[in-house]
């Protein structure tokens, strides 16, 4: 970085994680200030390629979340603008982003995750609710995880217990999406790995044990202070925060990730299954990246400077 470098921390957006996109972006931008850097900050509008070309060397620094924060698009846009940015490649984003396309891959790739159909809102519609209900209990049993697949933060996910609460789960996922998809819950040790590649190759933090007061971390779980325990490092034998960690770090790789990712994690029966990939990790006061970077002796503000002149070499 040079004086003349300024970093855009992009935040805001129109997804439904707008607020919380808002307050990470206000704190990576406090955090790279109090290291000496150019920070403008600036939501996903019409003025924002006005705004990069009327910088000198801008260097982007993404915080949204959803939508066009994680799904490719807005990478894919800095990337034709010759804009360096911190993140994934616009194709990672894509196969992180949406869970129809993540969970396969990553299994493929040889790591346990759990079972589960996908099913769009015009099949569901059109089969019938009432036949397709009866298939999902059959294949997916009870507990079932019912969630949007391109969504994050937890929204429009809903935890089944019996087969009529299935319907109104499907139609309040559906809202945030016109595809499903129903997994097997698993029980167990919820945990969150953060991996960082500083320029030597993906290392994975201290893993973050999650334990909401509700007992479901949903969106109000996450984004609540004092609504979850978080426990850093994780309160988990030292052979299965291993585990934890060789997760993250093949699933970053089998996606092909770059510069920081998180990968959520349940522990059952002692034995990691891995449940979903970001590639744009919470930053507020109560996410978890932060935590896995402070319970690893690590500086907050330190780590995104260096994620910034990463991806300033990049260009």
């Amino acid at each position: 970085m040079t004086e003349q470098d300024t970093v855009v921390v992009l935040a805001g957006g129109l997804s439904h994680e707008r607020d919380i996109s808002l307050r990470s972006g206000r704190r990576v931008a406090q955090a790279l200030r109090d290291q000496g850097l150019d920070v403008v900050e600036s939501d996903v509008n019409s003025g924002l390629v006005e705004l990069l070309r009327s910088l000198d060397n801008p260097v982007a620094f993404p915080t949204l979340h959803g939508g066009v924060g994680e799904d490719g698009g807005l990478q894919q846009a800095l990337a034709l603008l010759r804009v360096p940015y911190v993140g994934s490649s616009p194709t990672a984003c894509r196969r992180a982003f949406n869970k129809a396309i993540c969970g396969p891959l990553v299994a493929a790739g040889g790591l346990p995750v759990p079972q589960s159909a996908v099913l769009p809102h015009d099949m569901f519609r059109e089969l019938g609710a009432r036949q397709l209900v009866e298939a999902l209990a059959e294949r997916i049993g009870f507990p079932m995880m019912v969630k949007p697949v391109r969504s994050g933060s937890a929204l429009g996910a809903a935890k089944v217990e019996a087969p009529g609460g299935i319907p109104g789960a499907m139609v309040s996922a559906y809202s945030y999406g016109d595809v499903n998809i129903i997994e097997e819950f698993i029980a167990g040790i919820e945990v969150a790995v953060t991996v960082l590649d500083l320029g030597d190759g993906p290392k994975a933090l201290p893993a973050v044990q999650i334990e909401p007061n509700s007992g479901v971390y949903d969106y109000t779980a996450r984004y609540t202070a004092g609504a979850t325990r978080f426990i850093t490092p994780a309160d988990i034998p030292a052979e299965q925060a291993q585990a934890c960690a060789e997760m993250a770090i093949r699933a970053h790789q089998i996606l092909g990730l770059g510069d920081i990712s998180r990968s959520d994690i349940i522990i059952r029966d002692g034995q990691p299954v891995f449940i979903e990939a970001n590639t744009a990790p919470g930053m507020t006061e109560t996410s978890l990246a932060p935590l896995a970077v402070q319970a690893a002796g690590l500086d907050f503000g330190d780590i995104c400077a260096q994620l910034v002149r990463i991806a300033k070499a990049r260009l």
